[in-house]
């Protein structure tokens, strides 16, 4: 065949970009929101993982919507949460909790002795409450005479709620209630297994954004509730499931 039979090489399409590729390189547009959006959702995740690996519940982090905790936990507060056994001093019991009135030690958290739990029990309605452990009692206990005269309104066994004990476990109280939980009728005294977390240290108002997005941060909030996400405390003080905090994502909310 000539030179002159010969046809054009045909021009060569050049290779459409894949839709990653697109991604990754738009600098404006919806891509460029969807990719942000992406990298930041993977960010959180990659951080409520690894506090899932250190603290052992999920979501890690809880809101706080409530005063009952003040001055020590203030409401909009976002607290970090293990599993009660974690980074338990020498001081706690069996379950890794310190008692706040009967235990003689030095240990404070959050400034005062005591361990500052989250719990649930059945039947509540609302979220888990996180309040402070001030002492255990036994089956069948009258512990009258073992309850600060400022937190009963109580002559006597008789005239407590909750005492002689349901059952054995703890009795709570928020910092900032005049009022033993069980006394006021906030809780029945606390089981063991009702415990989901136990409060480590605060991050002073990151929580009000959980609590906007949950509809909660103008509302006075359920004494001693928090919110939660996805596993985690939730909105009302309370945590569900077994061991775990339960809501809706890496943070959830509590009320003090």
């Amino acid at each position: 065949m000539s030179d002159g039979d010969r046809q054009p090489a045909a021009e060569s399409e050049p290779d459409e970009e894949s839709w990653f590729q697109r991604l990754r390189g738009a600098d404006d547009g919806p891509l460029l929101f969807l990719r942000e959006l992406l990298l930041s959702l993977s960010i959180v995740a990659a951080i409520g993982l690894v506090l899932f690996a250190a603290t052992g519940v999920w979501p890690p982090m809880v809101a706080v919507e409530s005063n009952s905790m003040d001055p020590n936990i203030n409401k909009y507060d976002l607290v970090v949460v293990s599993e009660p056994g974690r980074f338990a001093p020498g001081e706690a019991n069996d379950q890794g909790l310190v008692m706040g009135e009967t235990t003689d030690t030095s240990y404070e958290s959050f400034n005062e002795p005591g361990s500052v739990i989250v719990y649930d029990y059945p039947g509540r309605v609302g979220s888990p409450i996180i309040h402070r452990v001030r002492f255990q009692v036994e089956d069948g206990e009258n512990w009258h005479h073992r309850a600060s005269s400022d937190a009963i309104d109580a002559e006597s066994c008789a005239e407590l709620t909750n005492c002689p004990a349901p059952h054995a476990g703890y009795i709570t109280k928020g910092d900032n209630n005049r009022r033993y939980d069980q006394a006021n009728g906030v809780a029945p005294v606390v089981k063991p297994e009702w415990v989901n977390g136990v409060a480590r240290f605060r991050i002073p108002y990151l929580g009000r954004l959980r609590l906007a997005l949950l509809g909660t941060a103008h509302s006075g909030g359920i004494s001693g509730t928090v919110s939660p996400g996805s596993g985690m405390i939730s909105g009302g003080g309370m945590i569900s499931g077994g061991g775990m905090i339960s809501g809706g994502g890496t943070v959830g909310s509590v009320a003090g």
